[in-house]
């Protein structure tokens, strides 16, 4: 694998397709007008690198631990294939362009930084403090939304923070399914999370309801963005199809299919939601 290839493997940015998509459609559904390509560059631009500075955080700081982990003892960082000191500077060079790149959008977007900054570093953290650290990463993407509204409309509305709602408990949601394939591990290590705390079947539950959470907000969109119809509620109904497959993939006694449930739907998730919203806008 070459350099930048263990980079891009340590960030897992083939990943970047289930929250980008989401991000577009906030886009679309937010600002009235067509977007202008330098406004764009810089919020995609802020959107990766905000992005990659979470995930390498959660690399630097899990190294201990992804070395113990029978699950993550291979992966790039943990074999030593990419160094603590690497894994540092793409933190601070992905930092800075985050900050860059808030700048270069307006103020509000500069000032609201630092927090998304602090909830990616606190993350990692999550699991060594609380049985609910799916909730700090509930809440960052909870932050994508008024991001983009702050980004193209200089506030924050309330259409911005029921698309919040929606992004942090599909997010919180199927964190806690994959969360489940450590489960095992995390109690031997004293590492928490909703698993731990209720168990196999308690934890599916409440991944289900975080998903019915995810439905009734976007269906509340329907309602309040006007130039959503017909194509949005065929992919309301694809989205709960997509949702249901993913709970019936993974049962309390069989963990088996948890990585065809979290990569393979949730991407299909984000894509059709984006492409729904962008076909109303057009029609």
């Amino acid at each position: 694998m070459s350099r930048t290839g263990k980079y891009l493997e340590l960030v897992k940015f083939e990943h970047t397709i289930f929250a980008l998509p989401f991000a577009l459609a906030s886009v679309v559904l937010l600002y009235e007008q067509i977007p202008s390509l330098w406004r764009l560059f810089w919020v995609l631009l802020a959107f990766i690198s905000a992005r990659t500075v979470g995930m390498a955080l959660n690399r630097l700081i899990d190294l201990p631990i992804d070395r113990l982990n029978p699950r993550t003892s291979q992966w790039v960082h943990a074999r030593g294939e990419v160094s603590e000191k690497d894994i540092k500077r793409l933190i601070l060079i992905s930092s800075g362009l985050f900050l860059l790149s808030s700048l270069m959008i307006n103020l509000y977007a500069f000032l609201l930084a630092p927090v998304v900054l602090l909830l990616l570093w606190l993350y990692p953290y999550g699991k060594r403090i609380t049985y609910y650290p799916h909730l700090l990463l509930g809440a960052v993407y909870f932050l994508i939304p008024l991001a983009i509204d702050i980004s193209f409309n200089e506030h924050v509305s309330f259409n911005a923070i029921i698309l919040g709602f929606a992004m942090a408990s599909w997010v919180a949601g199927f964190d806690i399914l994959y969360a489940l394939q450590d489960y095992q591990f995390d109690r031997e290590q004293g590492l928490k999370s909703i698993p731990v705390k209720f168990g196999i079947e308690g934890a599916l539950w409440i991944a289900r309801l975080f998903h019915f959470i995810t439905f009734l907000a976007l269906l509340i969109l329907l309602f309040r963005v006007d130039f959503l119809g017909f194509a949005y509620l065929l992919g309301l109904l694809g989205i709960a199809m997509f949702l249901y497959y993913e709970h019936s993939l993974i049962k309390p006694y069989d963990l088996s299919k948890i990585n065809k449930a979290f990569f393979t739907v949730n991407g299909y998730i984000s894509v059709v939601f984006f492409f729904v919203v962008l076909l109303d806008r057009i029609l």
